[in-house]
C-alpha cells in the first residue's frame, strides 16, 4: 500500500521560512513525478511545484524565486523549501505522485498518490 506523508507545517510570519518534507513508502517513486499542491479556504487546490524524475523543476509563478522543490530518491522523499513566506501562502499543503508520468506537470489528474496534508499558516 502506497502513502506518501507529509511533515514539516505550522505557524510562521510573514517573511519567515518553513520547509515540508513528503516521505513515501509502499514504491519507489524515482522513476516517477512528484509534486507540491496546495488548497486555502473557500478555493480550489492549485498547483505548487513538481520534480521529475530526470530533477527538471516547474513552479507556479506565485511562488517562483522563494519555493524551491528537491527530492532524495535514497530516502524516496521530496521536499519543499519555503522562504520569504506571505499571508498568501496561507494552505493546506498536499504531496503527490504520479504512477505514471516521469516529467513534470500541473495537471492535478497527473497524479495518483496523495498525502493527506500538512497546515501552513503565514501571519502578517
Amino acid at each position: 500500500q502506497v502513502q506518501l506523508v507529509e511533515s514539516g507545517g505550522g505557524l510562521v510570519q510573514a517573511g519567515g521560512s518553513l520547509r515540508l518534507s513528503c516521505a513515501a513508502s509502499g514504491r519507489t517513486f524515482r522513476r516517477n513525478a512528484m509534486g507540491w499542491f496546495r488548497q486555502a479556504p473557500g478555493k480550489e487546490r492549485e498547483f505548487v511545484a513538481a520534480h521529475s524524475w530526470s530533477g527538471s523543476t516547474y513552479y507556479v509563478d506565485s511562488v517562483k524565486g522563494r519555493f524551491t522543490i528537491s527530492r532524495d530518491n535514497a530516502k524516496n522523499t521530496v521536499y519543499l523549501q519555503m522562504n520569504s513566506l506571505k499571508p498568501d501562502d496561507t494552505a493546506v499543503y498536499y504531496c503527490a505522485a504520479s504512477r505514471d508520468y516521469s516529467y513534470s506537470s500541473s495537471d492535478y489528474s497527473a497524479y495518483n498518490y496523495w498525502g493527506q496534508g500538512t497546515q501552513v499558516t503565514v501571519s502578517s
